[in-house]
This record gives C-alpha cells, structure tokens and sequence, in this order.
C-alpha cells in the first residue's frame, strides 16, 4: 500500500526550527521525485520545496529559500526519507505541511512532475 506519513511539527518560537520528515513506504519511491507543500488557514495550498528522484536537484519556493532545505534518504530500496529541515521560522511559516510525490518515476525535470501522491499533513505552528 502506498502511503506517505509526516511527522516532526509542533509549536516553535519565531527564529526556531523544525525538522519535519515524511516516511514513504514503498519500492518505487525512490525513483520519485518528493516534495513539501503547506497551507495556512483560509489560504490554499501552495509549493514550499521540491527533490528530484536521484537528490541532486532541489527547488524552492521564494518565501522560504535560504532557510528551509530539502533532502531525502533512500539508502532502504522499500523506504524513502524525505526531510524539510526549515529554519529561522517565521510566524508566516504556521501552516498544515504535507508531504507529496510525483505520479511517475524519473521524471526529468521539475516542470513535469505531477503531484499526486499525498501524505495527511502535520502542523507547522511559529508564535511571535
């Protein structure tokens, strides 16, 4: 069964960090590209970071580049690790983060990717 699960949120003072990780379990993740989205509340979902399939090209959103970084751990073929290690928090960074993967594997290039693939979310809450 295919499944995406985060952890690692909580509450933070402005300044703080978090790691939030997301275990996906399954043989093809490895060959997927992964990648983080958040939303805030009354806000729609939008694009915080993304990894391609082989970890060697990242892409950020501007509101969070330089701060946030993305990586991912697939040293386990039936498991991948996929991690957001965001810092110097903001309280506009308070937000629901999901993970997600793309529908296919070895896609090129980050244009092309289609995500898919979601995990359930965990709270991401910076206080002033």
């Amino acid at each position: 069964q295919v499944q995406l699960v985060e952890s690692g949120g909580g509450l933070v003072q402005a300044g703080g960090s978090l790691r939030l990780s997301c275990a996906a379990s399954g043989r093809t993740f490895s060959s997927k590209a992964m990648g983080w989205f958040r939303q805030a509340l009354g806000k729609e979902r939008e694009f915080v970071a993304g990894i391609d399939w082989s970890g060697r090209s990242t892409t950020y959103a501007d509101s969070v580049k330089g701060r946030f970084t993305i990586s991912r751990d697939s040293r386990d073929n039936t498991k991948t690790t996929v991690y957001l290690q965001m810092d110097r928090l903001k309280p506009d960074d308070t937000a629901v983060y999901y993970c997600a993967a793309d529908g296919h594997v070895y896609t090129p290039n980050f244009s092309q990717i289609q995500w898919n693939l979601w995990g359930q979310g965990t709270q991401v809450t910076v206080s002033s």
